[in-house]
């Protein structure tokens, strides 16, 4: 396939990067500063805004699919405001250059603890990560609006850690995953496995879903 993928030098997107080009896909990088990414012979670095709707179509068209794991940055003090900017000039691109499959990492903070209860309302959730947090339940509440586009939201579980990739998680739908008694985790790389899962094989149009060991 040919991946467009955004954010490829972060946290999530730089193993995401890794997974599809173990796996044989064609990827163009789009990100700020593409002079961080290796040199592949199936990957393409290209220097993005992604609040520039007009560029980014351009550089988005004639992909299979849109990947995204775009994070403004946690140290951003407008973070929510850039996060749901950025997340809307993405979706307007997308459309914009005529792809169809988008899929986007977003954060565990909207998952469900109970019943009309999510996780970012619970008195014990982070303040730190608070504003971040609520740009990506913003952004969801916005793709679940959105017909065109065959969208796909992968939260995490709560604790998203380094560790090996090793292929043998559980998937879930709107609820935080457990481990007993404890949030459930998973490695970054296995959640690049199950966006690039998801990628090939659809299981999820216009749905959220997570995952955790």
């Amino acid at each position: 396939m040919k991946i467009a993928l955004i954010g490829a030098t972060g946290y999530v997107g730089a193993t995401l990067l890794e997974e599809a080009l173990n796996r044989g896909h064609q990827v163009t990088a789009l990100v700020r500063h593409p002079e961080k990414l290796p040199q592949h012979e199936r990957l393409s670095a290209v220097a993005s805004d992604v609040n520039d709707v007009a560029a980014l179509s351009a550089q988005l068209r004639g992909h299979d699919a849109v990947l995204s794991a775009y994070n403004p940055g946690w140290d951003q003090a407008d973070i929510r405001a850039q996060f749901i900017a950025g997340s809307q000039a993405i979706v307007a691109a997308t459309k914009a250059a005529g792809v169809r499959r988008l899929l986007v990492v977003g954060g565990a903070g909207s998952l469900y603890v109970a019943p009309g209860l999510q996780l970012i309302d619970t008195p014990n959730f982070p303040a730190e990560y608070k504003e971040g947090a609520e740009g990506a339940r913003q952004a969801l509440n916005q793709l679940r609006e959105e017909d065109e586009l065959q969208w796909t939201f992968l939260s995490p579980a709560a604790l998203l850690q380094p560790g090996p990739r090793t292929g043998q998680f559980r998937l879930g739908g709107e609820q935080l995953l457990m481990n007993g008694e404890q949030p459930g985790n998973i490695s970054v790389a296995d959640l690049a496995v199950a966006l690039l899962d998801e990628t090939e094989q659809p299981q999820h149009i216009r749905q959220r879903f997570t995952v955790a060991y």
